[in-house]
């Protein structure tokens, strides 16, 4: 069974260890086996590609690069990092919900 993250594909996350810390970008995708995430913007490495359809030129191109999730927090909607926490709206839903401002995280 994989593990529930969060982190969830969309969300605004900032980065808090590694090369790329304190820097900001979206969830492009997220690998829950490998406790991953591609984060745009994020820890970009330089690829060697053959030409292809998509590339006619081939060369050295420059792409994102996994983060491991334990790297990086969510951004609420008031732009701080925060952590987590689950909970209950109205309806009896599981909600997201940021700990240090108490407001959704959608």
């Amino acid at each position: 069974m994989q593990t529930k993250l969060h982190i969830k594909k969309g969300d605004t996350v900032k980065v808090i260890a590694g090369d790329s810390r304190s820097q900001e970008g979206r969830v492009l995708s997220v690998d829950r086996k490998k406790n991953r995430a591609l984060v745009e913007g994020i820890n970009m490495v330089s690829k060697h590609e053959k030409p292809n359809a998509q590339n006619q030129e081939g060369g050295i191109v420059k792409k994102e690069a996994p983060v491991h999730i334990s790297n990086l927090m969510v951004v609420d909607s008031k732009g701080a990092a925060t952590r987590v926490r689950r909970a209950k709206d109205k309806d009896n839903k599981a909600i997201r919900v940021s700990v240090k401002s108490g407001d959704e995280i959608k």
